[in-house]
This record gives C-alpha cells, sequence and structure tokens, in this order.
C-alpha cells in the first residue's frame, strides 16, 4: 500500500522560528512530520517578518527489502519487512539512543551489512514509541540482536559481542 500526502503548511501568526515545530492550520489532520523530515521537506524562505513554507510529503509504506545498508525499523515497518524478506537471514539490532555499547557496535553493524549482501540488516530503537514491539521481542537488555529466518526468530546475541554476533549470523545463513 501506498500513501501520498501532499499539503501546502501555512503558518499561523506569528510565524514560528525556524528551530521549532511548524503551527499547522486546524483542518489539517493525520499529517505527522519528523522534525528531519520536516527540514528535509521544507523549502523555507525567512525575510526579517514573513516565513513561507510549502510542504510536499510522499511517504512510501510499501514493503521494501533493502541489502547493503542497515534500515531503521519501527513498530509499525520491522514486521511486515522482516516477513518479505523470505528466505534471507535478517539481522535486527535493537538499541536504545543512551547505550554505550550501542553505539560502538552501530558502526560494526554497519560493515556488516555492507560485507554480507544476501543478510537484511535492521535496526530498531527501543524508545518509549517502539516499546510495544520491544516487548512483543522479548528485550531485556541493550544491545540485543536478533536473528530471523523465514520471519520467525531462529538465534539471540545479547550485549555488544561481535564475534558471537557474526558467528550466529553465519550459522542462521548456513543453515
Amino acid at each position: 500500500m501506498a500513501l501520498q500526502i501532499h499539503q501546502v503548511f501555512r503558518p499561523i501568526s506569528p510565524a514560528p522560528e525556524l528551530s521549532t515545530r511548524p503551527r499547522l492550520l486546524p483542518s489539517i489532520k493525520h499529517s505527522i512530520i519528523t522534525r528531519e523530515a520536516a527540514r528535509q521537506s521544507f523549502n523555507i524562505t525567512n525575510n526579517s517578518k514573513k516565513l513561507r513554507s510549502s510542504v510536499k510529503v510522499r511517504s512510501n509504506l510499501e514493503t521494501e527489502v533493502v541489502v547493503g545498508v542497515v534500515t531503521e525499523v519501527d513498530k509499525d515497518t520491522f514486521w511486515p519487512i522482516a516477513n518479505a524478506a523470505g528466505d534471507k537471514t535478517v539481522v535486527l539490532d535493537m538499541y536504545t539512543q543512551w547505550c554505550g555499547p550501542c553505539k560502538i557496535m552501530a558502526p560494526k553493524f554497519d560493515e556488516l551489512a555492507q560485507k554480507y549482501l544476501d543478510v537484511v540488516f535492521l535496526k530498531l530503537d527501543c524508545n518509549q514509541e517502539n516499546k510495544s514491539l520491544a516487548k512483543e521481542l522479548g528485550i531485556k537488555v541493550v544491545p540485543t540482536f536478533k536473528i530471523l529466518k523465514h520471519g520467525k526468530i531462529v538465534k539471540e546475541v545479547t550485549g555488544a559481542k561481535f564475534d558471537n554476533l557474526v558467528a550466529a549470523m553465519e550459522d542462521v545463513r548456513s543453515s
């Protein structure tokens, strides 16, 4: 399913600062844009008293399995992508923004994604928004790596144990 949203956003007086979230007209409903997406999508002109914004947001909700890179997932996109991977091995890095060992593992995880082109690499920020999925997957510590095959969890590696992760991933790939 693909969803395309085309809206034109006009700030309500007084004009918001660039660093604040734009206030939208009351008639616009169900259009949620992250701060980063807004920065990328907004064409902003700031004259001394005027701030004009026009936005065209295109959100593609089609399930797309990508290899060679790490794909950020959330509670809504994880299972569709994991199931769409079919017989490919899927490795999920469950992390938090504040976790030191997670930050150490992130570049190593990126390198694995570039090396193993037959494996789908995903990462999930176990924040409040994704709490339900983290609970469903049974996370107790971060980082936790879940390895899936055919949409089912077959192995788990907890902690920043890179060698254990590679061994578990190799084991699942060869089975």
